[in-house]
Protein backbone atom coordinates (compact mmCIF):
# COMPACT_ATOMS: atom_id res chain seq x y z
CA UNK A 1 0.00 0.00 0.00
CA UNK A 2 1.27 3.46 -0.91
CA UNK A 3 1.35 5.88 2.02
CA UNK A 4 -0.65 9.09 1.62
CA UNK A 5 2.03 11.70 1.01
CA UNK A 6 0.43 14.88 -0.29
CA UNK A 7 2.86 16.89 -2.38
CA UNK A 8 2.95 20.36 -3.92
CA UNK A 9 3.69 19.98 -7.64
CA UNK A 10 4.12 22.38 -10.49
CA UNK A 11 4.10 21.84 -14.21
CA UNK A 12 7.37 22.92 -15.77
CA UNK A 13 7.01 25.24 -18.76
CA UNK A 14 7.24 23.78 -22.24
CA UNK A 15 7.28 20.23 -23.47
CA UNK A 16 10.12 17.73 -23.47
CA UNK A 17 11.42 14.74 -25.39
CA UNK A 18 13.19 11.73 -23.95
CA UNK A 19 15.96 10.30 -26.07
CA UNK A 20 18.62 7.63 -25.76
CA UNK A 21 22.15 8.21 -26.96
CA UNK A 22 24.40 5.17 -27.36
CA UNK A 23 27.08 3.97 -25.01
CA UNK A 24 29.94 6.46 -24.75
CA UNK A 25 27.98 9.34 -26.28
CA UNK A 26 29.06 12.73 -24.95
CA UNK A 27 26.63 14.95 -23.10
CA UNK A 28 24.83 17.12 -25.65
CA UNK A 29 25.41 20.83 -25.96
CA UNK A 30 22.44 23.09 -25.43
CA UNK A 31 19.54 22.94 -23.04
CA UNK A 32 18.45 19.83 -21.23
CA UNK A 33 16.43 19.05 -18.12
CA UNK A 34 18.21 15.85 -17.09
CA UNK A 35 21.02 13.55 -18.17
CA UNK A 36 21.37 10.01 -16.87
CA UNK A 37 24.32 7.88 -17.86
CA UNK A 38 23.80 4.15 -17.45
CA UNK A 39 25.75 1.14 -18.73
CA UNK A 40 23.67 1.07 -21.93
CA UNK A 41 24.17 4.75 -22.75
CA UNK A 42 22.98 8.25 -22.02
CA UNK A 43 19.35 9.24 -21.53
CA UNK A 44 18.56 12.89 -22.21
CA UNK A 45 15.44 14.82 -21.27
CA UNK A 46 15.45 18.07 -23.20
CA UNK A 47 13.05 20.71 -24.52
CA UNK A 48 11.09 19.56 -27.56
CA UNK A 49 11.77 21.19 -30.91
CA UNK A 50 8.76 22.32 -32.98
CA UNK A 51 8.93 19.36 -35.37
CA UNK A 52 9.28 16.61 -32.75
CA UNK A 53 6.59 14.16 -31.74
CA UNK A 54 6.23 12.07 -28.58
CA UNK A 55 6.22 15.10 -26.31
CA UNK A 56 6.16 14.89 -22.53
CA UNK A 57 4.97 17.33 -19.88
CA UNK A 58 6.89 17.50 -16.60
CA UNK A 59 5.46 17.66 -13.08
CA UNK A 60 8.08 18.74 -10.54
CA UNK A 61 7.85 18.03 -6.83
CA UNK A 62 10.55 20.48 -5.76
CA UNK A 63 8.03 22.53 -3.79
CA UNK A 64 7.81 19.53 -1.43
CA UNK A 65 11.54 18.86 -1.32
CA UNK A 66 12.54 15.82 0.70
CA UNK A 67 15.62 13.91 1.74
CA UNK A 68 16.64 10.93 -0.37
CA UNK A 69 15.72 8.49 2.42
CA UNK A 70 12.05 9.52 2.80
CA UNK A 71 9.99 6.51 1.72
CA UNK A 72 6.91 6.71 -0.46
CA UNK A 73 7.35 10.13 -2.05
CA UNK A 74 7.71 8.90 -5.62
CA UNK A 75 5.27 6.01 -5.11
CA UNK A 76 2.63 8.51 -3.96
CA UNK A 77 2.87 10.19 -7.37
CA UNK A 78 3.19 7.10 -9.52
CA UNK A 79 0.43 4.99 -7.98
CA UNK A 80 -2.51 7.22 -9.01
CA UNK A 81 -1.04 7.68 -12.49
CA UNK A 82 -0.59 3.93 -12.91
CA UNK A 83 -4.12 3.30 -11.64
CA UNK A 84 -5.41 5.53 -14.45
CA UNK A 85 -3.16 3.89 -17.06
CA UNK A 86 -1.01 6.97 -17.60
CA UNK A 87 2.56 6.21 -18.74
CA UNK A 88 5.40 7.99 -16.94
CA UNK A 89 9.09 8.67 -17.29
CA UNK A 90 10.88 9.74 -14.12
CA UNK A 91 14.09 11.58 -13.31
CA UNK A 92 14.91 12.02 -9.65
CA UNK A 93 17.05 14.74 -8.16
CA UNK A 94 18.64 14.92 -4.74
CA UNK A 95 15.58 16.74 -3.32
CA UNK A 96 12.63 15.88 -5.53
CA UNK A 97 11.30 14.04 -8.54
CA UNK A 98 10.43 15.04 -12.09
CA UNK A 99 7.54 12.94 -13.37
CA UNK A 100 6.91 13.22 -17.09
CA UNK A 101 3.65 12.15 -18.71
CA UNK A 102 2.76 12.14 -22.40
CA UNK A 103 1.56 15.66 -23.18
CA UNK A 104 -1.72 14.39 -24.59
CA UNK A 105 -2.46 12.83 -21.17
CA UNK A 106 -1.61 15.86 -19.01
CA UNK A 107 -5.26 16.71 -18.19
CA UNK A 108 -5.88 13.13 -17.02
CA UNK A 109 -2.63 13.19 -15.03
CA UNK A 110 -3.62 16.43 -13.29
CA UNK A 111 -6.99 14.93 -12.37
CA UNK A 112 -5.45 11.68 -11.07
CA UNK A 113 -2.88 13.53 -8.97
CA UNK A 114 -5.44 15.97 -7.54
CA UNK A 115 -7.82 13.11 -6.70
CA UNK A 116 -4.93 11.47 -4.82
CA UNK A 117 -4.57 14.62 -2.70
CA UNK A 118 -1.68 16.35 -4.43
CA UNK A 119 -1.73 20.10 -5.06
CA UNK A 120 -0.76 21.31 -8.52
CA UNK A 121 0.24 24.96 -8.77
Amino acid sequence: MVPAVSQQLRVLPGEFVVEHLGDGAPAPDGEWLALVRAPEGLTVIRPARPDERDRWTAFYGGDTAHAVDVPGMLAALLAPLAADGIPVFVASTFHADVVLVPSERVAAARAALRTAGHIIA
